[in-house]
């Protein structure tokens, strides 16, 4: 027998685990440990796994059984992950210039279909970075959320296309912003993205047993998917 951490073989008995199992204790290094533990440590490799996994439309359930992993183990590991979760974009730093972003927002809900949650985006044109997000009320107060959330570079200088909802025409500048048709095509990299959200989230599904019933989980869900769409973008 050697001690799993320092690798010593000056190993004693020291009583049982609450299980039966006779537990051992190294004498160089204090550590106590059981031959053949029930849970074994998991790896990093499998960590980084499911922090990908997290990012497609497969259910706890799913990842739990894809990976080894207790659902009870997950369950807590994701909800140290989601808690650590920033709510605001990060991309990458852009000079004072042209930039063009188009704007979008989409509906889903929390706990009930009469419980709606819209979220309002902003995409890159040039970049595909998603560069605004807020999630509440389809409402001004909504269209003040999507421009608060924008980087400063792009509130001074960005010009910007939306549908007519009334809401973009009274918060963003009206010498940069202009509303368009889908025929014009001026929307159809945030349409895309809309689409892609719903394929790659299971909440955003219309018609899902997956859906959030509490608006925090809902919204760390679509921020942890945002940042990890972004930094994909940047490694390509």
């Amino acid at each position: 027998m050697q001690c799993p951490k320092c690798g010593s073989q000056s190993i004693v008995k020291n009583g049982h685990t609450h299980s039966g199992k006779q537990n051992l204790k190294c004498r160089d290094c204090q550590r106590q440990f059981v031959m053949a533990p029930r849970h074994q440590p998991i790896s990093q490799e499998t960590r980084e796994l499911i922090d990908r996994l997290l990012a497609e439309k497969i259910s706890l359930a799913g990842i739990a059984r894809s990976t080894g992993v207790s659902e009870r183990w997950l369950q807590y590991y994701v909800n140290r992950k989601l808690e650590a979760v920033k709510r605001e974009v990060q991309v990458k730093s852009k000079k004072k210039g042209k930039l063009t972003i188009q704007c979008d927002e989409m509906w889903s809900f929390v706990g009930f279909k009469g419980n709606k949650q819209w979220i309002w985006l902003a995409i890159d044109v040039v970049t595909k970075e998603i560069v605004g997000v807020y999630i509440g009320k389809r409402d001004e107060t909504g269209a003040h959320g999507l421009w608060d959330s924008l980087p400063a570079v792009y509130r001074q200088c960005a010009c910007s296309f939306t549908d007519f909802w009334s809401a973009y025409q009274r918060v963003f500048p009206k010498k940069r912003h202009q509303s368009v048709g889908k025929e014009t095509g001026k929307t159809s990299y945030i349409e895309r993205f809309n689409n892609t959200m719903r394929q790659r989230i299971s909440r955003l599904v219309r018609k899902t047993l997956s859906f959030s019933k509490k608006l925090s989980n809902h919204m760390v869900a679509i921020w942890y998917f945002i940042h990890d769409y972004n930094a994909r973008l940047s490694i390509e």
